[in-house]
């Protein structure tokens, strides 16, 4: 990982396509500047002789693009900081970044054909097709409904996206989703078994997997409602509370779930062979890991298990 700082938004500002980048500013130059510019960076020097052959191949290569790449040049006797960070261990040395990463490279003297394949390669990268526009466009809307509680809504955008491009994962991962927050969760298995083949075991199949499962341990209202009334008569009935948090995940009332669990843990933490612990792994793992109240839910397990 770069840890980078002290940017430098003049220079990434600048109009021309070529310019002297440093390591103070390649956070704007550079790591910034590529989220809307594809960015060479040439790593060089001034005793470097294939660099000065290089450099303007490279300069030209960029300049025919008509500003669609920029291009950066960094002195390593100058600015080492980046070079060892990118590893570079003789120069010239040459990256193509967009959106923020390295996505490409290359050591060493190249001929002008390859040069032009770089270049171009870059250019494309960052300029998705209408159509490619349209459908992460649409996910993007897609997503904030399902955000919003409203799967119903969500559902239709995401079989329109499938019917574009079938095997997107994030349609297929995201209509899935919608089916098991309505509540039919055959619907919800049979759109999961769309996803391909080789992406069985990507993070968003195995969440939505584990949240198919978690609603398919729900009972009816009726159940719900009799649990609740058995873990207020007796707060250590621990099957009744565990019953009911389940079926709180279920009915999208996840944090009310989540608390009910911890409370096992912390009036018994050993509970049905640590089931109370297990049951909280599964709702995380149905969540994700970055969602807030998978990060809440941890920290408190973690206050609970360490105290």
């Amino acid at each position: 990982m770069l840890e980078l700082g002290g940017g430098n938004p003049d220079a990434a500002a600048a109009t021309s396509p070529v310019i002297d980048g440093t390591d103070a500013g390649f956070m704007a130059d550079v790591v910034e500047a590529s989220r809307t510019t594809p960015v060479v960076v040439q790593f060089t020097a001034a005793w470097c002789g294939p660099c000065k052959t290089l450099g303007p191949q490279l300069e030209a290569a960029v300049a025919r693009t008509n500003g669609k790449v920029r291009m950066v040049r960094i002195d390593i006797d100058q600015h080492q900081q980046i070079a060892g960070q990118l590893q570079v261990q003789s120069i010239p040395a040459v990256f193509g970044f967009v959106d923020g990463r390295p996505v490409d490279a290359f050591m060493g003297a190249q001929p002008q054909s390859e040069i032009e394949r770089f270049v171009t390669t870059l250019s494309d990268a960052a300029a998705p097709t209408s159509a490619e526009a349209q459908v992460d466009e649409a996910l993007a809307v897609a997503e904030e409904r399902l955000a919003e509680n409203a799967p119903a809504e969500a559902a239709q955008i995401y079989a329109q996206i499938m019917g574009v491009v079938p095997e997107n994962l994030r349609a297929i991962t995201g209509l899935a989703r919608c089916y098991a927050m309505l509540g039919d969760l055959e619907r919800a298995e049979e759109t999961l078994g769309y996803a391909p083949e080789d992406k069985a075991d990507d993070p968003m199949v195995v969440q939505v997997r584990s949240m198919i499962a978690l609603a398919a341990q729900a009972g009816s209202a009726d159940d719900n409602a009799q649990l609740e009334a058995a873990v207020e008569a007796n707060p250590d009935d621990h099957q009744a509370r565990h019953d009911l948090a389940v079926a709180l995940v279920a009915s999208n009332r996840e944090e009310e779930g989540i608390d009910h669990l911890l409370e096992i843990v912390r009036r018994d933490r050993e509970w049905n062979e640590d089931a109370a612990r297990q049951q909280l792994f599964k709702v995380f793992e149905a969540l994700g890991p970055s969602d807030p109240r998978t990060l809440k839910g941890r920290r408190k397990l973690s206050s609970l298990l360490f105290a």
